[in-house]
């Protein structure tokens, strides 16, 4: 059981977390040109924005095939899997919390006038940043998972 629990939580971390990392991180560019366009057109920032909050959902299975496998493992005290659940709690707050809200703003902005349109500029610039460390937390998740610290795999 404990390897179709493996397979379920590998597979559900490439088909959402993936994409939505991906998506998350081509909005800003496109946001800033989008925003100082004469006449935008924000058909690609609205694609971006669906992928990023539809896969943010699927990506909740993640850690829930997570945890199962690490309890049927028996490391749900290692330090390594607790780092691991931290930063995947820090990385779902910044998508929750900080990277769909902004696009949301970025997009109805899109649609305004030019003023509301700059006025969100500096929004999207720090979108950059946001996005980059969302990635980045979910690279060292990564890391962890291969490198499990401690593990009895031999690796």
């Amino acid at each position: 059981m404990n390897k179709f629990l493996l397979s379920v939580h590998v597979l559900a971390a490439i088909i959402f977390v993936g994409p939505v990392t991906i998506a998350a991180s081509m909005f800003p560019p496109i946001a800033r040109r989008t925003l100082l366009a004469e006449a935008p057109d924000a058909a690609v920032l609205a694609v971006l924005h669906r992928i990023s909050k539809v896969y943010a959902i699927g990506g909740l299975a993640v850690p829930v095939f997570g945890l199962a496998v690490a309890g049927g493992m028996g490391v749900l005290g290692d330090y390594w899997l607790i780092i691991s659940m931290i930063l995947t709690l820090v990385a779902a707050a910044l998508l929750a919390f900080v990277v769909i809200p902004t696009q949301s703003r970025v997009l109805a902005a899109a649609a305004a006038g030019p003023d509301v349109r700059t006025a969100l500029l500096p929004q999207a610039k720090a979108l950059s940043m946001t996005t980059g460390v969302f990635a980045l937390l979910w690279a060292v998740v990564v890391v962890l998972m291969i490198v499990r610290p401690g593990s009895t795999t031999g690796a």
